[in-house]
């Protein structure tokens, strides 16, 4: 009897962790939805979903179920289905809060000495745009293009591509209503606060407007040592720190940006160790660029931001496999993007006539 309750028991741990593994792999995979998010946010429906899972957890597991909490924009871009989850672009974090120290920062082997060089004339390609002013009755319009991996059947199988516009309010809030969005040209859908933030969510992280962004420090040092402080952190998280932050910065670049906070972006994420240069790297839609790479050990996947060789634009980002796992093997594409366009309108809802081209 004893040996069946403790077979039993084991059995039951392996399930849980494996539901956990499931949840966490999760986030890099947007999926095709009509709330599928560009660049800039992960909002209130990715918020809605991971409730959803927690109350799920709570009633079908013994141990308490951790809560896991979406950062502001999609690292890439929205949510996925995963069986009966839906989950994407999570941020979760463990081990030591502290930002990087100097003697972990140093560039120990080649990929990440170029990879500094590379950041460093992004950074500098970054900084000669133009600033912006931006009222805060205003909108920045994003129109993207992602996919995302669909994991139901327990393989990684590609979704279509799809095409996104959205319109997020700049008021420096709170709001309940943040924007729209829209799918393939579909009804537009609200974007509405973060459950939880029964008055609105304000902006910050969660919900970084334009002249949000301009407030960051522009000493990448500082803005380094806030974004290790500030992004979400969670227990049981396998995800180390580094990742954590690394992913943060990418959920923050490739939006509409001032320029001076996007120098100071790259320039941080040059200062995270494990950054690597990605010679080879390409976007949802086939362009061709340069990239900066970094890989997630624990879950066996490779996180890209690609540029154009030219003019180092940001173009967009995409998450692969590096190793065979039980989702597929090693190379199998789990998430991509590309950013189209970005502008400032009035009205949400209604396309600009020009647009700042990706």
């Amino acid at each position: 009897m004893n040996d069946r309750h403790d077979k039993r028991a084991d059995t039951d741990a392996g399930t849980a962790e494996r539901d956990t593994d499931l949840v966490e792999i999760a986030r890099l995979l947007p999926a095709p939805a009509p709330w599928d998010l560009p660049h800039e946010q992960h909002l209130h429906h990715k918020e809605q979903l991971m409730q959803r899972i927690d109350h799920d957890q709570v009633a079908s597991q013994p141990r308490p179920a951790r809560r896991l909490l979406r950062p502001a924009f999609l690292v890439p871009v929205s949510a996925l289905a995963l069986g009966g989850i839906l989950t994407a672009g999570i941020v979760v974090t463990t081990g030591d809060d502290a930002p990087a120290t100097t003697a972990t920062r140093q560039h120990t082997t080649s990929g990440t000495s170029s990879a500094a060089v590379l950041l460093d004339r992004i950074s500098l390609a970054a900084g000669r745009g133009d600033a912006l002013e931006v009222r805060d009755d205003q909108f920045v319009y994003t129109r993207s293009k992602s996919m995302g991996a669909d994991l139901t059947s327990g393989k990684a199988v590609a979704d279509p591509l799809r095409e996104t516009e959205s319109w997020v309010a700049q008021e420096p809030g709170p709001l309940l209503k943040m924007g729209i969005t829209k799918t393939d040209g579909e009804k537009a859908s609200n974007i509405n606060a973060q459950l939880g933030d029964t008055e609105g969510t304000p902006a910050g992280l969660s919900r970084p407007t334009y002249n949000w962004l301009a407030s960051l420090p522009t000493d990448p040092d500082k803005l380094l040592t806030y974004l290790y402080e500030k992004t979400p952190k969670f227990e049981d998280s396998k995800q180390e720190r580094d990742q954590a932050v690394f992913e943060q910065i990418g959920s923050l670049v490739g939006g509409l940006m001032p320029p001076e906070t996007a120098a100071a972006l790259y320039q941080a994420a040059a200062r995270i160790p494990g950054v690597s240069k990605a010679p080879d790297a390409h976007d949802a839609i086939g362009r061709k660029g340069v990239g900066i790479s970094r890989d997630d050990k624990t879950f066996g996947t490779r996180t890209e931001w690609v540029f154009d060789k030219k003019d180092l634009n940001f173009l967009g980002s995409r998450s692969y496999l590096v190793r065979d796992t039980q989702y597929g093997k090693a190379g199998t594409l789990m998430s991509s993007d590309a950013v189209l366009a970005t502008a400032v309108v009035d009205k949400a809802g209604r396309a600009p006539a020009t647009a700042q081209q990706s």
